[in-house]
């Protein structure tokens, strides 16, 4: 019963991932498969230099959203897009996030109080 709870029981984020956000990495994946085949890359060639399994490799191309993020790294540092992943949550480019700073400023400003010395 053991192999069973752990095959069937376990909940993963790949079991509860969005269909969207499923979307958005068969995309990814698929684009990177483009890249690599631009640059006259092998899967091979591919692991090699990111350093990981020839079938580690295909699951990032799949979209598979068990594959690290670290792995992803890689790939888009060996495929010339090294600053690409430090620019998707860049908070000078975040709409929704600079609109709740706006909301959340204070009405007044006021003067800070004097310390109280005892």
């Amino acid at each position: 019963m053991g192999v069973y709870m752990r095959r069937y029981m376990r909940s993963t984020v790949a079991d509860t991932l969005p269909p969207r956000v499923r979307r958005s990495l068969a995309k990814l994946g698929a684009d990177i498969a483009l890249a690599r085949k631009k640059r006259s890359l092998t899967v091979v060639m591919m692991a090699e230099r990111i350093g990981v399994a020839k079938s580690t490799y295909l699951k990032l191309e799949k979209g598979d959203p068990t594959v690290a993020l670290g792995t992803y790294a890689m790939t888009f540092f060996v495929l010339g897009f090294g600053e690409s992943l430090g620019e998707i949550l860049d908070a000078r480019k975040d709409e929704q996030g600079l609109l709740l700073d706006v909301e959340r400023m204070p009405q007044r400003v006021r003067r800070p109080k004097p310390p109280v010395s005892l």
